[in-house]
């Protein structure tokens, strides 16, 4: 077992921090690919489809695009802040967890 010090707890904080900030980034770029995947189809659906023109007006075509925006930021940011954690729990551990192997 360790024992907390306060240069543990500063290095944990920085290590969150970093984690957070490219979770972030990597949500937003995820964010604007998804805007762009979805405006194109639902912006073009307006346009050639009869249905479409008369069912979906401005504010409804703007919610589909933002709600895919949405979601594909907090997906992404989720799942990279789970493969961080997962990847620090695994230096963390102590040295006979680390032994995979089935020799």
């Amino acid at each position: 077992m360790s024992t907390v010090t306060r240069a543990n707890l500063d290095q944990r904080l920085a290590a969150a921090n970093r984690c957070s900030r490219e979770a972030a980034m990597a949500g937003a770029k995820a964010a604007a690919v998804a805007t762009v995947a979805a405006a194109v189809p639902t912006l073009a659906s307006v346009r050639m489809l009869p249905w479409a023109r008369a069912h979906l007006n401005p504010t409804g075509q703007a919610l589909i695009i933002s709600t895919v925006a949405g979601m594909a930021y907090f997906i992404v940011a989720d799942k990279t802040i789970l493969s961080m954690a997962r990847r620090h729990s695994f230096d963390d551990a102590p040295e006979h967890l680390k032994n995979t192997s089935f020799h």
